[in-house]
């Protein structure tokens, strides 16, 4: 299952942007080696990660030496590989964020209550990203922690956040995305999902079921920041086995409403 562009896809969109003072090209050149790496290329040789990321070989070959230099890339024979060093540049943007931590204890009395799974993600282009996660038990064939990705078009916590973009916005972005069929359930039709999204916006709640992946159904709240906009999700997370859709919202969306307000009396004025 794709979860994310592949680096020379996201260079192509950038192709427009030009050197200039307010546009440093090695740099986003660095970066696109860096998001090279992932999941499904934990170590790559020089030439894998320079087609990944749409760069030459002498290109791709000065930015791997320069991040090995730096400490955040190393190597064993021909092959690179991130070290943990990278978790840094994520851990700074969490640490300026302090209402996650804050929110944690929250989250884990509502996995206690409800003994579902819960998480928090932010969204990022059209992928939410995870902040937060507490497990009571494996319910996913992949493995999510913070930092994961998924398309926000297919997941609850997604599609709460897409609802809350402004109109023109949120038509905007569901017309460019790739509206894959992840399951048989998924909604692939740009309309069906723009009209779902517009009754998610009206209910302030989504609820997903087998859109994802099968066998697994979400329910979803916003976390609003003091002006009221959405800046971030939480949900929980079952099985359709265990309950219908319509149990699971009889039963879980008082709990996750009355949390996520707690959280959103949390955020920075």
């Amino acid at each position: 299952m794709a979860t994310r562009k592949s680096a020379s896809e996201d260079a192509g969109e950038s192709e427009e942007l030009k050197p200039s003072d307010s546009y440093v090209q090695s740099f986003a050149r660095g970066l696109e080696v860096l998001r090279s790496f992932g999941a499904g290329a934990p170590a790559q040789t020089l030439s894998e990660a320079a087609e990944r990321a749409g760069l030459t070989r002498a290109g791709a070959r000065r930015i791997l030496l320069t991040l090995q230099t730096l400490g955040y890339v190393e190597q064993d024979g021909r092959q690179f590989r991130l070290t943990p060093k990278v978790m840094e540049l994520g851990f700074a943007y969490l640490s300026a964020q302090p209402w996650w931590h804050l929110a944690q204890p929250l989250m884990e009395e509502l996995t206690q209550e409800l003994q579902e799974s819960t998480s928090a993600a932010v969204l990022d282009g059209d992928q939410i990203v995870y902040v937060l996660r507490v497990p009571v038990q494996k319910i996913m064939s992949i493995n999510l922690g913070v930092g994961s990705r998924l398309p926000a078009w297919s997941t609850s916590m997604g599609r709460v956040l897409l609802a809350n973009l402004a109109e023109d916005e949120r038509e905007r972005r569901v017309q460019a995305m790739p509206l894959e069929p992840l399951t048989p359930k998924t909604t692939t039709d740009p309309e069906k999902l723009l009209r779902t999204l517009a009754q998610v916006r009206r209910q302030g709640w989504a609820l997903v079921n087998e859109e994802l992946e099968l066998g697994l159904m979400s329910l979803a709240v916003p976390i609003r920041d003091r002006a009221g906009r959405a800046v971030a999700a939480i949900n929980v997370s079952s099985r359709p086995q265990r309950q219908s859709a319509a149990e699971m919202q009889r039963r879980c969306l008082p709990a996750l409403q009355s949390v996520a307000e707690r959280i959103s009396a949390m955020m920075p004025g």
